[in-house]
This record gives C-alpha cells, sequence and structure tokens, in this order.
C-alpha cells in the first residue's frame, strides 16, 4: 500500500471504531509498525487541525479517537437535543483528583485522605465513566483498586495523566496559614 493509502486506511479505522482504538491494534491490522501508525495518526491530526474542520483526532496515551471540535457543542446539542451534564459535585471532583494523581488506589485510601465515607461519591464516578475498577490488592479481603479511564481524559481534554496539573509545593501550603494565624481568624469571628 502507498502511504496516502496508508493514511487513508487510519483515518477509515479511527472513525469506524468510534471509541479510542489502539496504534498498536492498528499496526497488526496493517502489518506495520506501530511507531509508523503512530507517525500517521499525528500527521492526520495535523491536517484536521491546520484545515480547522468540525471534526478532529485526539489522542489519548497510546489510542486515536475522532470527535467533534469544542466550538460546535452548543450546535450540536441544539440538533441532537442533548441537555448537559450536570457538573461534578465538589465532593465528586476531589474524590477525581485523588484517583487522578494517585491511581491505583482503594476506596479507604480515598477515605483516610478525605476524612468521609466516599462510596457514593465513587459509584456515582463509576456511572459517569471517569473511573473503573482497575483490579484488586492482594491484601486481606482483596480491596478493589480505582483508576481512570479514557473517557476521564475526553472530558479534561488532556492525552495523558502527565499532562495533569501539578500539584502545589507543600511549602506553599505552610506558608499560607502564617498569613492569617489562628487568632486573628478568631478575633474576626
Amino acid at each position: 500500500m502507498e502511504r496516502e493509502e496508508v493514511k487513508s486506511a487510519v483515518e477509515a479505522i479511527i472513525f469506524a471504531c468510534g471509541t479510542p482504538v489502539e496504534a498498536e491494534r492498528m499496526a497488526q491490522a496493517l502489518s506495520m509498525r506501530e511507531g509508523d501508525i503512530i507517525a500517521l495518526c499525528e500527521e492526520l491530526k495535523s491536517d484536521y487541525e491546520r484545515a480547522g474542520r468540525g471534526i478532529r483526532i485526539v489522542r489519548m496515551n497510546n489510542s486515536y479517537q475522532m470527535c467533534t471540535e469544542e466550538r460546535f457543542a452548543d450546535l450540536i446539542r441544539a440538533v441532537m437535543d442533548l441537555r448537559r451534564n450536570t457538573p461534578l459535585s465538589a465532593a465528586a471532583a476531589e474524590v477525581l483528583a485523588v484517583i487522578a494523581y494517585n491511581q491505583p488506589v482503594t476506596k479507604a485510601f480515598i477515605e483516610q485522605v478525605r476524612g468521609v465515607d466516599c462510596s457514593g461519591v465513587v459509584s456515582g464516578l463509576i456511572a459517569r465513566q471517569l473511573i473503573e475498577e482497575k483490579g484488586r490488592l492482594e491484601l486481606p479481603g482483596k480491596p478493589l483498586v480505582y483508576g481512570t479511564t479514557d473517557h476521564f481524559l475526553r472530558c479534561f481534554n488532556i492525552s495523558s495523566l502527565e499532562e495533569l496539573p501539578p500539584l502545589p509545593n507543600d511549602d506553599e501550603d505552610t506558608e499560607a496559614p502564617h498569613e492569617n494565624s489562628p487568632s486573628e481568624q478568631e478575633g474576626d469571628v
């Protein structure tokens, strides 16, 4: 197959799958090296961006998927009569952050960090497909461990967990309380 033909085949595969498709799977199907497929996918991604099309190709770890351009979201919702998903609660955002930055984690770890029961929040995040069970620990009771999903990456418009913003430095956290000492805060009440 000529290069442009292979590139068209990769585009067709990404479109037809509808869900993220791994570069390795495409390489096997096309009897090519994974690195060559990744290069073609990145080239396609650039082609779509340069053309200003209504769809784009996104990378999530070593998988690729077609999706609509964010700027057309309201129009798509209007045509499809879709309602916006309700935003995450503060508790759900906290649990999601604990999982994203520390995965794989157990529910007990999340509860230790937050200091409250999080069973309902974890169930809600699983229902939204933002987290999933990643297996069990080899400890008494064999607790489940959780991690984020590819859907999480799509929702936050990142291609891998390495793109998450860095956590604040502990030095910054210890400096903040000095600005308003507890005695000053009590006097303001």
